[in-house]
């Protein structure tokens, strides 16, 4: 109760303060003299990055390999947050601990304005819950980086034609992107088209690609991951004959091990795709200077990790 509390002083003051994060001021502060934008995730730093380059100064809040879903705001971040003229967030409940800091301050969702129909949504232990992902939809997540450049816009009258111009040359890219996976993903026979990850983050990518995925844990890290949950992923796994599993950047790979020695106890040797430069990115891009540190460096290298591994 008394940390709730401390959470909820700390939320009114950094409203009172700095007024409303997502329509604090009409363009960039005069100390930077450029919009200082504060984001969320590794998706949307490369975001902002693609519609306004340098134009902006863009501040990460949880760092690339980190787990949102579990990650918690610190002090420092509530400084970021007080000083931004633009706060963006995922939405759907993917920054699921601070969740309520973002909407006390009016951050901007990218989702905000996505059809519920193409919203993908799970049963887990007996409720519907949402599922955040939506970036393995690249039309949905077309629709975000239109949302992202609207924001951008609205701050920015002067810039409005650039970042239209380089909003629509990203559109043509994410397109040849799709274009891409689908090439390479159909390489692999129907009966080996089988993805086992540790979380439930790959549905939207299943929809769209016509992958069956399966995971011992559900569509948040935070979810209990229980024995019964591994032994019945196992058992699919033997049952299928699905020679490779693969680990996530964001998660604990001991997690497909402990699954690899289930699989074996019951006599049936798979192999974890896991190690530098040979897991899935599912939360979050890699630190920026590596492999995988753009939206569309990440999904060549997970759909070229998949088909290696399956076909």
């Amino acid at each position: 109760m008394f940390r709730k509390l401390l959470m909820i002083i700390a939320v009114t003051m950094m409203t009172a303060c700095a007024g409303n994060a997502g329509n604090m001021t009409s363009g960039p502060t005069e100390k930077s003299k450029k919009l200082n934008v504060v984001v969320t995730t590794s998706f949307l730093e490369d975001m902002v990055n693609v519609l306004a380059g340098d134009k902006v100064d863009t501040q990460l809040i949880i760092p690339a390999g980190e787990d949102p879903h579990t990650y918690e705001a610190k002090p420092e971040d509530n400084t970021k947050l007080q000083n931004a003229d633009l706060v963006l967030y995922h939405g759907l409940h993917f920054e699921g601990k601070m969740i309520e800091l973002l909407e006390a301050i009016n951050a901007v969702s990218v989702s905000q304005n996505f059809d519920e129909s193409k919203v993908g949504r799970m049963e887990e232990d007996g409720e519907t819950v949402i599922d955040p992902h939506f970036w393995f939809d690249i039309d949905l997540y077309k629709q975000a980086t239109k949302e992202a450049a609207k924001a951008l816009q609205e701050k920015l009258p002067d810039l409005k034609d650039e970042i239209e111009e380089n909003l629509q040359a990203y559109l043509k890219k994410l397109d040849e992107l799709d274009t891409y996976n689908r090439e390479q993903l159909n390489m692999i026979p129907a009966d080996r088209r089988i993805l086992i990850t540790p979380h439930d983050a790959f549905n939207y990518f299943s929809r769209r690609y016509d992958i069956t995925v399966k995971a011992p844990q559900g569509v948040s890290t935070d979810a209990e991951l229980s024995n019964s949950d591994m032994a019945e992923t196992a058992a699919y796994i033997v049952e299928h004959q699905i020679k490779a599993i693969f680990a996530e950047t964001t998660t604990d790979p001991a997690r497909m091990e402990k699954l690899k020695e289930s699989c074996k106890a019951k006599g049936f040797d798979v192999t974890v795709v896991a190690g530098e430069g040979k897991e899935l990115f599912s939360d979050s891009l890699a630190p920026k200077g590596q492999a995988g540190d753009t939206y569309i460096d990440m999904y060549r290298h997970n759909v070229d990790l998949i088909v290696s591994n399956l076909k």
